[in-house]
C-alpha cells in the first residue's frame, strides 16, 4: 500500500501524476454516465438537422457563458448565441449582431471540441489563452499571453486583508515540465477510460495552473475536448460548465479538496462522473424543450403572423416572466395600446392565445397549451 503524507499539496508528493482510484467505487458511476450519455446521443440521431443544430448551439452558446460567469466574467448571452451560429455556419453574417467581444471565448470551445481528434500543444493552449485576452490585459492588469507563468500562483478568495488560500500552485521553473507531462498524456494515453481521462486531465491541468489568468477556463476547455474524443463526434449536445456554474460552490470544494489530497482520486472522479451525468440530463430537458418549441411552430405553419406577434410569441416559449397584457406587449413592442389589443386579439381568434377568466384591467393573456 503506498502511504500519503497529509497536509501536502497534491503535486507535492512524488510521482504525483500516477493516479489512482478504486474501481469498485468509480465504475458503477462510469457505467451509468456511460449510458446517459449514450443515450443522449441516441436520442439525437433521429430529430432532424434543425433540432440537432438548435440543440447544439444552446450546449456551446451555454457553457461559453458559464465558463466564463465561472470566473467572474459575464458575456451576453445573445452575443454569445449569435457568434456561435455564425461560427458554425448557421447564421446569416449580414444578419448577425456584433459579437467581437465574445468571438475570441467562442473560437477556443469550437477549436476544442470541433478539432477533438487534433494533438493538443502548448501552441495549441497558447492559442486558446490569446484567444481570452487579445489584449494583453486581465480587466485594468497586464498579464503574460500566450505564455506560461514566470510568478507565483495562489487561488485566494475573501476581502483584501482577509484572503483565505484556497491553494498555492507549484512554483513557475516547473510549470513547462508538467504542462509537457500533461500535454503528452493527453495525446498517448490510451490505457485510462476516456471520461475518465477528461476528469483527470481537468484536475491536473488546474492544479499546474500555467497561466497568469484565464486557467478555469482553459481547463473546461480542455475537458469539453475529451468529452468530445470520447463521444468520437464533434458536434456538443451537452457540457460541463452550466452544471459547475449551478454548483459552483461544491465544484470548489471537490477541486480543493483534491489539490490538497494524494494521487488517488477517487473522490474527485466521483465527483466529476456525478456532474457529468447532471450535465446530461440538463441537457436531455434542454432537448426537450427544443421539441415541444419546433412542435409549436409545426403547428403555426400557414398561419399569418405580422413580425409583432412573431416576435412575442417567441418571447412567450422562451421563459416569459409574469403574466402577459395588452400593456406589456405595448411596452415590449413600441406600440400603442391599441395595437398591442388588436394584435393580441386576432392571436385569440386564431386560437394561439386565451384570455384568463379575469376581466377589466386584470385581464391577462397565455398560450393556449399553457392552461390546457
Amino acid at each position: 500500500m503506498i502511504r500519503y503524507t497529509a497536509g501536502m499539496y497534491l503535486y507535492e508528493h512524488a510521482d504525483w501524476t500516477h493516479f489512482a482510484w478504486d474501481d469498485a467505487t468509480v465504475l458503477p458511476l462510469l457505467g451509468e454516465a456511460r449510458f446517459a450519455q449514450g443515450e443522449l446521443l441516441g436520442s439525437m440521431s433521429g430529430v432532424g438537422f434543425d433540432v440537432e443544430s438548435e440543440v447544439e448551439v444552446q450546449a456551446l452558446s451555454g457553457a461559453v457563458v458559464a465558463s466564463s460567469k465561472i470566473e467572474g466574467v459575464v458575456l451576453d448571452a445573445q452575443e454569445v448565441r449569435s457568434s456561435v451560429s455564425r461560427q458554425l455556419g448557421l447564421e446569416d453574417f449580414a444578419g448577425a449582431i456584433d459579437t467581437r467581444d465574445v468571438d475570441g471565448s467562442v473560437s477556443i470551445m469550437l477549436d476544442a471540441t470541433r478539432c477533438f481528434a487534433e494533438p493538443l500543444s502548448d501552441a495549441r493552449l497558447f492559442g486558446w489563452h490569446n484567444a481570452l485576452f487579445p489584449t494583453g490585459y486581465s480587466g485594468l492588469r497586464k498579464i503574460r499571453v500566450a505564455q506560461y507563468r514566470e510568478g507565483p500562483m495562489q487561488v485566494v478568495s475573501g476581502p483584501i486583508g482577509r484572503e483565505r488560500v484556497h491553494f498555492l500552485a507549484p512554483d513557475p521553473d516547473r510549470v513547462p515540465l508538467l504542462m509537457g507531462e500533461l500535454v503528452s498524456w493527453v495525446n498517448e494515453c490510451d490505457s485510462v477510460e476516456p471520461l475518465l481521462k477528461a476528469g483527470i486531465a481537468h484536475l491536473w491541468f488546474l492544479t499546474v495552473h500555467p497561466f497568469d489568468d484565464g486557467n478555469g477556463r482553459i481547463a473546461r476547455a480542455l475537458t469539453e475536448l475529451l468529452l468530445a474524443r470520447s463521444d468520437g463526434s464533434p458536434r456538443r449536445f451537452y457540457s460541463m460548465a452550466q452544471h459547475i456554474l449551478a454548483h459552483r460552490e461544491e465544484y470548489y470544494r471537490a477541486l480543493e479538496h483534491a489539490q490538497k489530497g494524494s494521487p488517488d482520486v477517487t473522490e474527485w472522479l466521483v465527483w466529476f462522473l456525478r456532474a457529468l451525468q447532471g450535465s446530461i440530463e440538463q441537457s436531455k430537458r434542454s432537448m426537450g424543450d427544443v421539441l415541444e418549441r419546433a412542435a409549436f411552430w409545426r403547428h403555426l405553419e400557414g398561419v399569418p403572423l405580422n413580425e409583432r406577434q412573431r416576435v412575442m410569441l417567441v418571447r412567450l416559449k422562451g421563459g416569459f416572466e409574469g403574466k402577459l397584457t395588452a400593456s406589456k406587449w405595448a411596452k415590449m413592442c413600441k406600440v400603442s395600446a391599441d395595437t398591442a389589443l388588436r394584435d393580441i386579439n386576432d392571436l385569440v381568434s386564431k386560437g394561439v392565445l386565451v384570455r384568463s377568466k379575469a376581466g377589466g384591467r386584470s385581464v391577462s393573456y397565455a398560450l393556449k397549451d399553457a392552461l390546457q
